[in-house]
């Protein structure tokens, strides 16, 4: 089963890759590469993840009907 993960991207004017999950759009993360990004991006996933982690700001979804 994969599971997919929605993230945000851009390159700086110095070629340094910065993102963010959407899911913690307050927690950015560089890469010098787009694959350094996706990989640190994993780890901020697994941590955020896997622990409560208090005051961290996440992103829900209210459906309406």
């Amino acid at each position: 089963m994969n599971n997919k993960v929605n993230f945000t991207y851009w390159v700086e004017s110095d070629n340094m890759f910065l993102g963010y999950l959407n899911d913690y759009p307050d927690h950015w993360t560089q890469g010098n590469d787009f694959e350094d990004l996706k990989g640190h991006l994993l780890d901020l996933y697994q941590v955020f993840s896997a622990e409560t982690i208090i005051g961290i700001k996440k992103v829900g979804e209210l459906v309406i009907s």
